[in-house]
């Protein structure tokens, strides 16, 4: 054997023993992937001419409030009106109402026991406030003539001064006595239809319970969802044309509100037309559509849900999709760019960037970039 042979061997063995620890350790070190992003996904897809640019909305009262009792107590009376097949009966869900109808009392005996107590206090203050006063009258014409002390006037005007406060204070509990009884009578602040009634006699009342539900139908909103990239063509006070399947003819309204913010979930506006309805032919809950713009589409064109569109990261004015690239559950995304037109419905026209088949990402798109693995969940 030679004197360098086991040195060798040695070396060897060291380096066979490091090389296996560097990687065991670099295994150790490597984290583990990320969960893949689930998404929708639709078919971007042809629709026929006849489709115009419409938009849902639901009417609803142009006020609409619940009405609570203030006063705790048990309802002795409720408003009373004629029953078309004869005789009378408790007001309920469906009847006109007019502005100032009582609609339900509690039991007043208790707020009337209360005034009549204030109002005793008050005669009570008022009487000792006569005799303080003459008192006062009397000391102060004796100091003057200094047949009075000085101690003895500011008795007397302390006197006087401790029952005018009393008598204020009996003032304000005899106002308080007669507000807490006019709460005793439930009116209705304008008229309106009542949509219900959630009250029976006898029922125990407080300060929280809700009597009645009144809404004003003299106008009414027609609210539906506009996309930001729409916005734009809605302004206040701007002329629209509403239909409903209800009526045969067409109303006019006009914007009278648009939502500051976009919703969240959806990202649309919500935007409110308001509309006179002086014969009461439009209900509340009645589903109607209207037109922006009035322009229908002149030909078949390819539409992709509203959802699946976001603003193009290289062009602040541009609109782009994600683009689904692969089949199965595992796809690639892909940043398109798109050139779009009208909306129809939750859809919208695109008119350059994408080809019929192909799918695009409509949940979660502003969390995933350009080439992002994400899976397809049904």
């Amino acid at each position: 054997m030679t004197p360098y042979a086991l040195p060798s061997r040695l070396r060897i063995a060291a380096l066979a023993s490091y090389l296996s620890l560097l990687v065991t350790a670099c295994k150790q070190e490597t984290p583990a992937a990320a969960p893949l992003l689930p998404v929708h996904t639709a078919v971007a897809q042809s629709i026929s001419a006849d489709t115009g640019t419409k938009y849902s909305a639901n009417i609803v009262p142009y006020a609409q409030v619940d009405l609570s009792f203030k006063s705790n107590g048990y309802v002795e009376r409720i408003h009373q009106v004629k029953n078309p097949s004869g005789g009378i009966r408790n007001v309920d869900q469906g009847d006109r109402i007019a502005q100032g109808t009582v609609l339900a009392v509690v039991s007043q005996q208790d707020y009337i026991d209360k005034l009549q107590q204030a109002e005793a206090q008050l005669a009570r203050g008022q009487a000792e406030q006569e005799k303080a006063k003459l008192s006062f009258d009397r000391v102060s014409s004796l100091y003057s003539t200094q047949s009075a002390t000085k101690p003895d006037y500011d008795s007397a005007k302390a006197q006087m001064d401790s029952t005018n406060a009393s008598v204020s204070g009996a003032h304000a509990q005899v106002s308080e006595a007669k507000v807490a009884l006019a709460y005793c009578s439930l009116r209705a602040p304008f008229n309106g239809w009542l949509i219900k009634r959630s009250i029976d006699l006898g029922s125990l009342v407080g300060p929280t319970t809700n009597g009645f539900t009144l809404a004003d139908t003299s106008s009414v909103k027609a609210v539906f969802g506009v996309p930001d990239i729409f916005i734009s063509r809605v302004r206040l006070g701007q002329h629209l044309v509403i239909s409903t399947d209800a009526l045969s003819h067409t109303v006019d309204g006009r914007v009278s509100a648009i939502s500051p913010a976009a919703d969240q979930k959806s990202r649309v506006f919500s935007v409110e037309v308001t509309i006179p309805n002086p014969k009461d032919e439009l209900k509340s809950g009645m589903i109607a559509s209207l037109s922006l713009d009035g322009g229908r589409l002149q030909q078949s064109a390819l539409v992709v849900p509203l959802a699946a569109v976001i603003r193009d990261p290289a062009h602040s004015n541009g609109f782009a999709v994600m683009v689904a690239d692969g089949s199965g559950d595992l796809v690639s995304a892909r940043l398109q760019s798109v050139d779009l037109g009208d909306t129809s419905g939750n859809m919208i026209v695109v008119k350059g960037g994408l080809t019929s088949g192909e799918r695009v990402i409509t949940t979660g798109v502003t969390l995933i970039r350009n080439g992002d693995k994400v899976r397809v969940i049904p």
